[in-house]
């Protein structure tokens, strides 16, 4: 799995003939078809309206895998297309990917999916209630619903890595902030696992690791053999006012869930994966892969 793509719906339709699995993947432009080709899923235009080819993709469907970012009024998937995924005569399980911002700030205090949700963020705020929104669903047509609550997701193409070669990478330290983070392959796996068990509830999916950031960095570069770029206090940092927001939120995040869900990660903390990728030097970009391939 590559970096999931963050406006895409999936959909899984196995073959009765083959015994194989047809991916369907949405996106918003059609620039984008290829790529999702090449990833071999076939793509689907989804601009915010059920159309008569995703009408007809979720009729023969079995699971959906959603990572579209709820809007102010709601969430674009159900607000098009509730009526038919309610129809859906093969539907087996729901996966919603959300987010660990849910939980808003804890003053660095560990988390678990008990945790009581108090997001700080609008967007955070209506990811809860696209949480909610989807579990609803689930629970009124009687098929289990998954919501996977992601940490900082990184992998080929997006790490500290890339920043360090293209001159991007900074250390901002703010004391005792700490953040979770999860490769991408790890979700792939998560999402694996609780399909192969149909199981629905919620889970956080992310490393075993809560660390401050500029610790990443610092790694990354004793890898490569170069020099950290020097620390920058916080307070005095030039940011946008979204990632800023980021460090308004201090959490250590426990994935006790999905652990015992079966799932065992293959990147239990940022070090063990950026071992790997440098050493099986696919830090950078690589060949598209299947957002549904562990």
């Amino acid at each position: 799995m590559g970096v999931p793509l963050r406006k895409n719906l999936v959909f899984d339709d196995p073959s009765a003939d083959t015994g194989t699995a047809t991916i369907f993947g949405t996106t918003r432009s059609a620039d984008k078809f290829e790529a999702l080709r090449q990833a071999g899923i076939a793509p689907l235009l989804f601009d915010g309206a059920l159309t008569d080819e995703i009408g007809e993709a979720l009729e023969k469907s079995t699971h959906l895998v959603i990572s579209i970012a709820p809007e102010a009024d709601g969430d674009p998937v159900l607000k098009a297309a509730r009526a038919a995924i309610a129809r859906m005569p093969a539907l087996q399980w729901i996966g919603y990917l959300s987010t660990v911002g849910v939980y808003g700030d804890h003053g660095g205090a560990w988390v678990d999916e008990t945790a009581a949700c108090r997001p700080v963020s609008k967007r955070s705020v209506m990811r809860v209630a696209a949480e909610q929104d989807w579990l609803k669903l689930g629970g009124d047509i009687g098929r289990p619903v998954a919501i996977l609550r992601l940490s900082g997701i990184y992998g080929p193409g997006r790490n500290a890595l890339v920043n360090l070669e293209n001159g991007t990478a900074r250390r901002l330290v703010k004391p005792n902030q700490v953040f979770n983070r999860i490769h991408c392959d790890d979700i792939s796996g998560a999402l694996w696992q609780l399909i192969k068990g149909n199981k629905g509830g919620i889970f956080n999916v992310t490393d075993d690791l809560p660390a401050p950031p500029q610790d990443v960095v610092a790694y990354a570069a004793s890898q490569m053999g170069v020099e950290a770029p020097p620390e920058i206090p916080f307070e005095t940092a030039q940011l946008s006012p979204m990632a800023r927001s980021f460090y308004g939120e201090n959490k250590r995040v426990a994935n006790a869930a999905i652990k015992a869900a079966g799932y065992r990660f293959r990147f239990p903390d940022y070090r063990t994966a950026f071992d790997h990728m440098w050493a099986s030097g696919d830090w950078r970009d690589g060949e598209p892969r299947s957002p549904m391939k562990g």
